[in-house]
């Protein structure tokens, strides 16, 4: 039987404002916002002002609140809200990935703790609902890999840059403008918020929990334009891919740019869309795709958590109860195009496993061979050197014979 919820919202800004948006147009979730903790006291805003407060002890303390809506850009205070929220006995919903990227795994024990759920759909992919296919579509299906475009701004920036042109500069300013990308982009154009997003699936999907740090991550920022005409000349495009695979009883991931085939279907992904592509033993390969940015896609997302809170839903992270003995591994290889200025030294073939070969063009040096992800992880932290992966890359585990590692799915 459905509940009639009173939720105290944290943050009023474009995911929370689209969260009120949407909550009021529908009929179907029995839900109302009694109170919203902000921080700015002059800043204007929409509803009546006794809807609003500064002290986020009205909320966390107030016993006829149920679920506490956590919305801010600050991880740790959010932790700290749902913390406090969980020991109140109050149900949380977040689409903080950064909050839950870095302390996932307590967030899992401070749940079985109070016996209170935490819900975070809107954390991941804005409005494609992947976590909870994960705990319920796939929770007995074998799944081998998730992948896909997982950051919207940088998707925008590269379909700007490809489809019309635009200098990525000037895509980035145009992102901005749109709210797609913020004011500081850089967890956007590095990577970050990707891997953030990757790291919370691999726990859904494979039942491991992973710091963020663990996961190597490479963005767009580095993007030159000689890569861009490389792509251009060879009928490719360039997105931004996050992947983690399993093979045996580890489990590999990795965030970067690739070049993508015209053909494959992450190549027709467009603007702030998302796309997850889920390989499993059964249900095969399923794509999934949607807007992963804007005030109402993840407003919405937000939504079906709380109207799965009106029934009591939470997740059950079944895979970590079913593949216990997993574990994540960089002991993976995988095959790139990396570039550099040219005799600057920073890459050398001695750097890859097999290397295929290579060019120079406008001052720069490419290479392309197959190299470990901790030689990834090593370029990933030099100035002025850029990698992308090739359209044939798929993560592998390191094997006797690294020249098997050629296929591309």
């Amino acid at each position: 039987m459905r509940k009639n919820l009173k939720l105290g919202l944290f943050g009023f800004g474009c995911v929370g404002q689209g969260l009120y948006h949407v909550l009021h147009e529908t009929k179907g979730v029995k839900a109302e916002i009694k109170r919203i903790c902000v921080k700015t006291p002059d800043k204007p805003r929409p509803l009546a002002e006794d809807l609003f407060t500064f002290n986020r002890e009205e909320i966390l303390n107030d016993p006829e609140i149920d679920v506490v809506v956590e919305l801010i850009d600050d991880a740790s205070a959010a932790f700290e809200i749902l913390k406090k929220s969980l020991e109140n006995g109050k149900a949380v919903v977040t689409a903080n990935k950064k909050m839950l990227s870095e302390h996932l795994e307590e967030v899992y024990e401070l749940q079985q703790r109070y016996q209170k759920p935490v819900l975070y759909e809107g954390s991941v992919c804005g409005s494609i609902p992947i976590i909870r296919n994960l705990e319920e579509y796939y929770d007995n299906d074998l799944i081998s890999s998730v992948e896909g475009i997982f950051n919207g701004s940088t998707n925008y920036i590269l379909t700007k840059v490809f489809e019309e042109r635009r200098s990525y500069q000037e895509a980035l300013s145009q992102a901005q403008a749109l709210g797609f990308a913020e004011s500081d982009p850089s967890l956007d154009v590095k990577a970050y918020d990707p891997k953030f997003k990757l790291t919370i699936l691999i726990a859904h999907a494979f039942g491991v929990f992973v710091r963020p740090e663990e996961v190597i991550n490479i963005g767009i920022d580095r993007l030159s334009a000689v890569d861009l005409k490389y792509a251009k000349d060879h009928g490719l495009t360039i997105k931004l891919v996050a992947r983690a695979l399993k093979s045996g009883n580890k489990i590999f991931g990795l965030v970067a740019p690739q070049f993508v085939e015209k053909t494959h279907p992450l190549a027709s992904v467009r603007n702030e869309f998302n796309a997850v592509t889920v390989e499993g033993a059964f249900a095969e390969k399923q794509l999934f795709v949607g807007k992963g940015a804007g005030s109402y896609p993840t407003g919405s997302a937000v939504l079906s958590d709380v109207s799965a809170l009106t029934y009591d839903y939470q997740y059950e992270y079944k895979k970590r109860k079913q593949e216990n003995r997993l574990t994540f591994s960089n002991d993976a290889l995988v095959e790139v195009v990396v570039s550099f200025a040219n005799d600057s030294g920073l890459v050398t073939t001695s750097d890859f496993e097999q290397f295929k070969g290579g060019f120079q063009s406008g001052g720069q040096q490419n290479m392309q061979g197959i190299v470990r992800l901790e030689i990834l992880r090593k370029w990933s932290q030099l100035e002025g050197v850029n990698v992308i992966l090739s359209q044939r890359a798929v993560l592998h585990p390191v094997l006797a014979d690294p020249v098997e590692v050629l296929s591309y799915t």
